[in-house]
């Protein structure tokens, strides 16, 4: 049999229309990072007081760092006049899923969750539940996931941060009973929801979701890409170096980079259904000789 010649590395043509507009996301970072912490800055010194809950954001090695909710969704007020807007938790499973950017070892802020008028943080969610239920028309089912894309930051002497959150017009108000399931449960990315960024069901994996039964808490990518709704008992104004704010480019990123990363797994399969038939043939010509 003749000696296999080692063939060159193959470079095809794209089996698919690749979208012009395909969804991006990344930290706050380099001058993009600079320009929008200086506008957050200017707003949290002209419109709300200078906050202490607000003044968590800094910027470092390249990246803007810190996150709490409160500084999440005015993030999100700027990058909204941009068509940017914040991540949501179906975004980040989208970048863990794609390995767009590595997310182990920081946090990301995605959502507030609501499973009582309890504490913690018992004044803001007898607000968020009375905000709820008007919208709704309803009488809300609890708990409910609202991302901090969909919400608006306010003024509010009567809370203990000195803030509220408001409902936007297009807020999703997300049914989510896997948020009250058993602190410490396990779950695997492999099952997940695309369309909420939870969890569909609990108990086996490598991943952990982490739970309260009252009150507001907040819902973060944690560190070691375990999701965490306990955080109430911390304030809702707690941050550190660890935290990240990310950035997706439009309204509908989530959809729309799901349905474009489905072409893509379609059009990868075909690819290599094709090579691998290509290398069969080759390596029946060479057979041959």
């Amino acid at each position: 049999m003749a000696t296999r010649t080692k063939l060159p590395e193959f470079k095809g043509k794209s089996l698919i229309e690749i979208p012009k507009n395909v969804p991006q996301a990344d930290f706050l970072r380099g001058d993009f990072g600079k320009a929008v912490l200086e506008e957050y800055k200017g707003r949290v010194s002209q419109d709300y007081d200078n906050s202490k809950g607000l003044k968590v954001l800094s910027y470092s090695d390249g990246l803007v760092k810190g996150s709490n909710p409160f500084a999440v969704v005015l993030v999100n007020q700027i990058l909204r006049q941009e068509g940017l807007r914040t991540a949501t938790q179906a975004d980040l499973e989208k970048i863990l899923g794609t390995n767009a950017f590595d997310l182990t070892g920081t946090y990301e802020d995605s959502a507030l969750v609501l499973r009582s008028e309890g504490d913690p943080n018992s004044y803001l969610a007898k607000d968020l539940h009375a905000q709820v239920n008007e919208r709704l028309g309803k009488k809300a089912k609890l708990p409910v996931m609202i991302p901090l894309a969909g919400l608006n930051l306010v003024k509010d002497q009567d809370s203990d941060y000195g803030l509220a959150f408001k409902l936007r017009e297009n807020s999703e108000i997300m049914y989510a009973p896997i948020l009250n399931e058993k602190n410490g449960s396990k779950f695997s990315y492999e099952n997940i929801d695309e369309n909420t960024g939870l969890p569909k069901e609990t108990g086996n994996g490598n991943r952990t979701l982490y739970t309260i039964k009252t009150g507001l808490s907040w819902l973060n990518l944690g560190w070691n890409l375990g999701l965490y709704s306990d955080w109430g008992d911390y304030g809702l104004a707690y941050s550190d170096g660890d935290g990240r704010v990310v950035a997706v480019s439009a309204e509908g990123a989530s959809q729309n980079l799901g349905k474009y990363l489905t072409q893509m797994k379609g059009a990868k399969e075909e690819y290599l259904a094709k090579l691998s038939a290509l290398k069969s043939a080759i390596d029946k010509e060479l057979e041959s000789k």
